[in-house]
């Protein structure tokens, strides 16, 4: 493969790539409709220009059968007149006209073959201009619709890295902890509250109880009254027995004279 082939054929690639991302669906619809259109009225002068032309043809073939007529006439008052000469030139001018109209009938025929084909192309291309314009319709609607779609993954895509989106999904886990720290706090003073009650509950059996030990106490050997609360306690005085210290000072020492 020559260089040349291949520079030619990147060109043509690259060349296509670029139409056929530049092509815009609505925009190539509408071009192909109006271009539709256009031939729509070329070939409704063409079958207009058909038929002006079939019917010049048979304006003449008429004429032709007419001078035809005319000339025999013009033979036979000749021929009565003894103008047998004048009579063959008439004959002669009434075939030539007889033959002319036979040729511009079958002109005609063909003529009107012709401007049959074209009527009925003309038919066939107003209809299936009808059916595109429905299509085109639909199809723009499908294309705007796609497109839209595009732009809206494109736009949902390109949220992941967007920093208000990041700032706003920031935001939002905030607010989900703040609720989660109200949720435990109103948890917490729930629980306080369930305490305190259950204390109060359960303050008449601990009377109770206190009752139960005061009677059995006061049944037992007086003892040494409790300081009432707020009363101001006298040092308690312990005495403890000298030998006891001796000893005790004693051991210490030998303790000490062996380190």
């Amino acid at each position: 493969m020559g260089f040349f082939d291949r520079l030619s054929r990147l060109v043509r690639a690259n060349a296509n790539a670029a139409l056929s991302k530049a092509e815009d669906p609505v925009k190539i619809l509408d071009q192909s409709v109006a271009d539709m259109q256009a031939d729509l009225v070329k070939l409704r002068q063409a079958v207009a220009a058909a038929i002006a032309s079939q019917k010049r043809i048979q304006n003449q073939a008429e004429q032709a059968e007419t001078q035809a007529t005319t000339w025999y006439e013009r033979a036979e008052l000749a021929l009565k007149k003894g103008e047998e000469d004048l009579a063959r030139e008439a004959l002669g001018r009434r075939k030539t006209c007889q033959e002319t109209a036979t040729a511009l009938n079958g002109q005609l025929q063909s003529q009107a073959g012709q401007v049959e084909q074209l009527k009925r192309s003309l038919v066939q291309l107003e209809s299936k201009i009808a059916e595109a314009k429905t299509k085109k319709d639909m199809l723009k609607a499908r294309a705007q619709a796609a497109q839209a779609q595009e732009q809206l993954q494109s736009a949902v895509g390109s949220l992941g890295t967007n920093s208000a989106m990041a700032a706003f999904e920031q935001m939002e886990e905030k607010v989900q902890a703040l609720e989660a720290r109200s949720q435990a706090a109103a948890e917490l003073a729930g629980a306080d509250l369930e305490s305190q009650f259950a204390a109060l509950e359960g303050a008449p059996e601990v009377d109770a109880e206190l009752e139960a030990l005061r009677g059995k106490l006061s049944g037992a050997a007086p003892t040494a009254a409790l300081p009432a609360a707020g009363a101001a306690m006298e040092p308690v005085t312990v005495e403890v027995q000298q030998p006891e210290l001796d000893a005790e000072l004693e051991q210490l020492k030998r303790s000490i004279d062996k380190l």
